[in-house]
């Protein structure tokens, strides 16, 4: 053991303090991301005052380690000042902040290395158990508490960074969905002058939809675009390299070749309905989930805010496998642009969609920050201690 590993548990103690005065706090659960969220749980009838009270500054986490793969559920109360969790939780506190800061320990639980010794270290045979006795056993670095601040703040301001760059792509993508409205729905594109359409006595013609500008037509989505099957990828060639291969729920691997060169669009075609996902890189769609797009008389974002406004899980049958119609989404009736204001729109949107390209390449290199930074607790230089 190196000499600045400390053991848990003589800076940790168990908290079991129960609701016995029906304290009308949130209830709680912890989940595999290590964050406390609102429980889900159906409480009516249900005796609250033996559940756990945790306060501010205080860990819970799930013993049961044998039914969330490879993560632990555990995490820090930094939100709640007061709150309650099912009996199942082991909730625990640091008996001196001066000595461990609770922030501090949350970064280290936040290791994927915490993970696998949790799950290695879990025992029993109807389901495995991460123990008190094997939490307390726990050896981790304990710097000063000077350093342990330091780490913190600098986590914190990654962390901060992440945050602001999340809510900037979201505020991208609310904006690219606000003028795709403006424009394919109340009809507001720019008119010769760029002034908006129909609010400047742009002409309007009648249509099965109501009213549409004059010039667009109504159809079906069958004529704008189709959804099409992805490539069959024998197992013994999917070999590593640089290009993805794309499932239903996104990139389940990466290839050393690729099928499509062009920006699609890809949804889920049997099993997980509902995701849409946008790639303009080249990749290798999977044939037995997905559908990807044929571009008839549309453009990628085109057609991508359309299928937004579609409610694909809904239209999925089935019952043991929900599966999606291509045929249905085909048959949907809809509102047929002109290609100058689809090939315009497609010019706005690229603006935002280099934007976010930016952000997200930021947050990536956040995030790999964030793994080294945690990745470096380990070879803390703790302090010698005075002779």
């Amino acid at each position: 053991m190196q000499s600045n590993y400390k053991r848990l548990g003589e800076y940790i103690r168990e908290v079991n303090i129960r609701n016995k005065d029906l304290n009308d706090y949130p209830l709680l659960g912890v989940s595999i991301q290590k964050v406390l969220m609102p429980s889900i749980a159906n409480i009516i009838g249900t005796d609250m005052s033996t559940y756990k009270l945790i306060k501010k500054n205080q860990f819970a986490y799930g013993p049961v380690t044998s039914r969330n793969g490879d993560k632990i559920s555990i995490a820090l109360a930094d939100k709640y000042e007061n709150a309650l969790l099912s009996q199942a939780y082991t909730v625990f506190e640091v008996i001196d902040e001066n000595e461990l800061h609770p922030e501090y320990l949350m970064m280290w639980f936040k290791r994927p290395e915490f993970d696998r010794y949790a799950r290695f270290m879990s025992h029993g045979s109807a389901r495995e158990i991460f123990s008190w006795a094997e939490m307390c056993d726990t050896l981790l670095p304990i710097p000063s508490p000077e350093k342990q601040l330091e780490i913190v703040r600098e986590y914190n301001v990654i962390q901060n960074r992440i945050k602001l760059n999340n809510q900037l792509i979201a505020k991208l993508e609310e904006t690219a969905q606000t003028i795709y409205k403006q424009w394919f729905v109340d009809f507001e594109f720019p008119n010769e002058n760029g002034l908006p359409y129909k609010s400047n006595g742009g002409e309007m013609v009648d249509s099965e939809l109501g009213e549409i500008p004059k010039g667009w037509g109504y159809g079906v989505v069958g004529d704008l675009f189709t959804f099409q099957r992805g490539h069959d990828l024998p197992s013994q060639n999917r070999k590593n390299g640089k290009y993805p291969i794309i499932a239903s729920t996104g990139i389940a691997a990466f290839h050393n070749e690729y099928k499509i060169n062009k920006p699609t669009i890809i949804t889920g075609r049997s099993g997980s309905l509902g995701e849409l996902f946008f790639f303009d890189q080249p990749c290798w769609p999977l044939n037995t989930t997905l559908y990807i797009v044929k571009f008839k008389n549309s453009k990628p974002s085109h057609a991508l805010y359309l299928l937004q406004t579609i409610n694909l899980k809904e239209m999925g049958a089935g019952s043991a496998v929900p599966t999606l119609n291509r045929n249905d989404i085909h048959a949907l009736g809809t509102v047929i642009p002109t290609m100058y204001i689809i090939e315009l729109f497609e010019i706005n949107i690229k603006n935002i969609y280099s934007l976010k390209e930016n952000y997200n390449n930021q947050k990536q290199r956040l995030l790999e920050l964030k793994e080294i930074i945690l990745s470096k607790m380990t070879k803390i230089e703790m302090e010698k201690e005075l002779a």
